[in-house]
């Protein structure tokens, strides 16, 4: 089945940067409460258009009554930030998914260093206001093609000069280079927890500068809208289901997800296109052909657990713990 929903109000939708705008949203129902969610959470909007679209939750993780996050009006939309720019108003209600976090926050690590970029800034900037909050080490490297196009750049100075939050901007078009994040980074120390949401590429050259600078502790949040790579279709697989004792074929170029759908199982799901993490499942045997867009290196070379939307299995059985 998919996640349940929550019913929630469009309270406000606010202009942050050049194609960027912050949305509210509030209980649609006075009586009713949104769950509590930590920092570095993400929501799932279910759009009128049909689109199910995960978006970081950007607000402090202390409110109880309202979500915030922050949408790029992306050039390569698919649909779901352009429907959010152009059609999404004030005063509408759709139903959004309850938090989900799979970019937690180590609140007792020795330091923290929050790396964003772009729109990536968004659970960044609900990490920096949890750890300021609860008075944690912690600073910020902010990296954007350009300054206008850098959202709540005014409210993170402010709360960096307010508690002396080490604050470091990198603009491409004022640096003339995109930012050399191994020498950005030199320095911060072993056991720091490193932290950075952004576009592919620069989550790419985090993930060597850490490895390269020996940071053990680095964790990455992949962008929502990010295309996740199509699953391959060349072969079937079989997927036996151990609670239910159901055995699944899994026809080439289609889903172990929509397969067991069809099947007349109900597997917990939301977005299909592997970024939300609703229908991550165990893995008991066979290997897994990772698509997914959460997932670490690590974790996918452990086999353990699946996002069963957009993966599949690289020989002809899989195991699943559904």
């Amino acid at each position: 089945m998919s996640s349940p929903t929550l019913n929630a109000l469009v309270h406000t939708m606010r202009y942050e940067a050049d194609g960027i705008v912050s949305v509210e949203f509030r209980p649609a129902s006075p009586e009713t409460d949104f769950p509590a969610f930590e920092a570095g959470s993400h929501i799932d909007l279910h759009l009128p258009n049909g689109l199910v679209r995960s978006y970081s939750l950007c607000n402090p993780s202390s409110d109880r009554q309202r979500y915030v996050v922050g949408v790029l009006n992306d050039r390569k939309s698919r649909g779901g930030s352009r429907y959010v720019h152009q059609q999404l108003r004030v005063g509408m209600t759709l139903p959004i998914s309850a938090p989900r976090n799979n970019f937690k926050l180590e609140e007792g690590a020795d330091r923290s260093v929050l790396v964003a970029g772009g729109i990536g800034v968004t659970p960044i900037w609900c990490m920096l206001q949890r750890l300021v909050a609860t008075a944690k080490p912690v600073e910020l490297l902010y990296c954007a093609r350009t300054r206008k196009e850098a959202a709540f750049c005014d409210a993170i100075e402010a709360l960096a000069r307010e508690h002396a939050v080490p604050l470091t901007w990198h603009f491409d078009d004022e640096k003339g280079a995109p930012p050399d994040l191994a020498t950005l980074l030199a320095g911060k120390g072993a056991t720091s927890h490193y932290y950075c949401c952004g576009p592919t590429p620069m989550l790419d050259a985090f993930e060597k500068s850490c490895e390269k600078l020996g940071y053990a502790n680095a964790h990455i949040e992949r962008f929502a809208a990010v295309h996740v790579e199509a699953p391959s279709a060349t072969q079937g697989c079989v997927v036996e289901c151990a609670k239910s004792g159901r055995s699944v074929e899994v026809p080439p170029g289609k889903s172990i997800l929509d397969s067991l759908i069809d099947a007349g199982l109900n597997p917990d799901h939301s977005c299909k296109e592997g970024v939300c993490g609703a229908c991550e499942t165990a893995v008991l045997e066979g290997e897994v052909d990772h698509h997914d867009g959460i997932l670490t290196k690590i974790e996918r070379a452990s086999n353990k657990t699946m996002m069963i939307c957009v993966s599949r299995c690289k020989g002809e059985r899989l195991v699943l713990d559904i």
